[in-house]
């Protein structure tokens, strides 16, 4: 007997459904750890390299390659170009995230996507990271992201959907950061 996988936006909704059956049944399968190391090279240029983490109540080992990702700074803030800054990509992870949980829960509500591109922007005030007016944010002052939907489920459902991002939830509440140093 030849069966189909039940497929929506490109989410396999059967798989999904047996999952989340099964952080129900076993609610510490839903811990995950992700983690990153990363290099520095020379002024603001840095390379990360991912490739394990903790998933599913064990280590995962399903990864074959190593994904890197560079960051670096263009010239005009004294890098020389090579990457994107680290603020693109966290606008990169944003736009990805939302993308990606709204489609997800779509799927799972038996909600069609038939297209989804977004666009980021995030506005940054040097004074704040130059040190020069500590009441100013070193970080983003806010971000606007208009997301592109093409679907028959209305603004509000594709909006709330969206929201389910752990990005999101990164950016929108504080989440704690530990700083250690070795020597």
């Amino acid at each position: 007997m030849i069966t189909t996988a039940n497929v929506k936006n490109g989410v396999n909704v059967d798989q999904l459904v047996e999952t989340i059956g099964a952080v129900q049944q076993n609610p510490e399968l839903a811990k995950f750890e992700f983690r990153s190391k990363n290099d520095w090279i020379e002024g603001g240029h840095c390379v990360s390299n991912i490739k394990s983490f903790y998933g599913v109540g064990q280590e995962d080992t399903s990864r074959q390659e190593t994904f890197s990702m560079e960051c670096d700074h263009p010239n005009v803030l004294l890098g020389k170009d090579k990457a994107a800054t680290p603020p693109e990509v966290v606008l990169h992870a944003l736009g990805s995230c939302l993308t990606a949980a709204m489609t997800y829960h779509a799927a799972a509500n038996g909600i069609d996507i038939e297209s989804a591109e977004s666009t980021l922007e995030g506005g940054v005030d040097l004074h704040g990271f130059l040190g020069l007016k500590p009441e100013i944010r070193k970080g983003f002052d806010g971000i606007k992201v208009v997301l592109k939907v093409k679907s028959d489920a209305s603004t509000e459902q594709l909006e709330n959907l969206a929201k389910f991002s752990p990005v999101f939830d990164m950016i929108t509440n504080p989440t704690p950061v530990s700083i250690e140093i070795i020597k």
